[in-house]
């Protein structure tokens, strides 16, 4: 694994980067068959990219029945369908060479794998060619014993400036967000999660949140730290619906060690019913502060 500036400068502002060395060594770029089997049992593939005309960084969910993604060689996935026409990520996906970053997250097992990669259209959805694929510690996920497809008809997409006093409520009562981050290479897509109220609304257009001990990569702050730009991603597990938000985002760094970071809003997205799947209630991590 190969670092780029900003990863380097919070690893070296932290005092991990000898740590970061030996668990960048997990990074490569094929897709081990374990993972391909991963890939084929989930419903849900989370992407996030920049927008090719207005550079506006996006995470979408997308979803089908399993196998709705899988890999198609040992250094590509393919996914059938993609986003809606009226997703904010659609144009990102249906231009070739997008560098885009995708997580597959199961809460039914706590495993998450991440492949980051360059987005090509296809006849059937998309293909994602991987320059970086690596699977995650459990910490933080909460676990989700079991979920249903049911028959939902997506709302309209409604967008914003601002948050409403509805989507405040529905942020600040979270367990997991997704949260899109680019830089000069590439895109990236991780989660964030804890107990409800972990992510505040400070106003109808600013977010925070502590940013928890992780795996000392500091791949997401180190994008933060070359390029600000920032999607994030909030779902209803149960109710469907997806909100997104696009902005940007920076780190702030106490002397005591702890991290906070703060995310300015550009625009929001919101649809009800955006996804068919109804998860089971959350089991919360032991890792939770």
């Amino acid at each position: 694994m190969t670092y780029h500036s900003g990863s380097r400068a919070v690893q070296d502002r932290v005092g991990v980067r000898d740590l970061a060395d030996h668990v960048g060594q997990a990074i490569g770029q094929g897709i081990r068959p374990v993972a391909a089997a991963f890939l084929e049992l989930q419903p849900m593939l989370v992407v996030g990219a920049a927008d090719p005309v207005s550079g506006a960084v996006w995470a979408s969910p997308l979803t089908g029945a399993p196998g709705f993604v899988r890999a198609t060689g040992s250094h590509q996935i393919s996914v059938a369908g993609g986003a809606g026409p009226c997703d904010p990520l659609a144009p990102a996906l249906s231009t070739a060479g997008t560098p885009v970053g995708t997580i597959a997250l199961d809460p039914r097992t706590r495993r998450r794998m991440r492949l980051n990669g360059r987005a090509r259209p296809t006849p059937r959805g998309f293909a994602v060619e991987a320059d970086q694929v690596f699977s995650n510690c459990p910490r933080y996920l909460q676990k989700r014993e079991s979920y249903e497809t049911v028959d939902r008809m997506p709302g309209a997409a409604r967008s914003g400036r601002e948050l409403s006093s509805e989507q405040r409520e529905f942020i600040e009562a979270a367990d997991t967000f997704f949260l899109a981050t680019v830089h000069a290479r590439g895109a990236d897509v991780s989660h964030r999660g804890g107990n409800p109220g972990f992510v505040r609304v400070d106003s109808p257009g600013e977010l925070r949140w502590r940013d928890y001990p992780g795996n000392s990569m500091f791949l997401t702050l180190g994008n933060l730290a070359v390029d600000p730009r920032t999607g994030l991603l909030f779902l209803g597990w149960e109710s469907g619906a997806a909100l997104q938000l696009t902005g940007t985002a920076r780190t702030e760094f106490t002397e005591d060690g702890e991290r906070t970071v703060r995310f300015t809003l550009t625009e929001v997205v919101e649809t009800s019913a955006a996804s068919p799947l109804r998860w089971s209630a959350p089991e919360y991590s032991p890792a939770n502060p």
